[in-house]
């Protein structure tokens, strides 16, 4: 899972996977912003079949952040 949450990052983001760690910051890192955010969510939910309650995209600043929301939801 892990793996292909930085896929989707690296191919929505437009970055190298290889910048993509589990403590990356999405906003200071990835440049990430709430558009880009939008889109990325759209796809996880899509792909790993969660929804991501939007009020809870502020909880998510990394990439660590992304994989225990989806663990904890699936």
């Amino acid at each position: 899972m892990e793996q292909r949450i930085k896929e989707i990052l690296a191919e929505e983001l437009s970055v190298d996977i290889e910048e993509i760690k589990l403590e990356t910051s999405l906003k200071d890192d990835l440049n990430a912003d709430s558009i880009d955010m939008m889109q990325v969510v759209d796809v996880l939910e899509q792909e790993f079949g969660v929804e991501v309650d939007t009020s809870e995209l502020a909880k998510i600043l990394t990439v660590a952040d992304i994989v225990n929301y989806i663990g904890s939801h699936k």
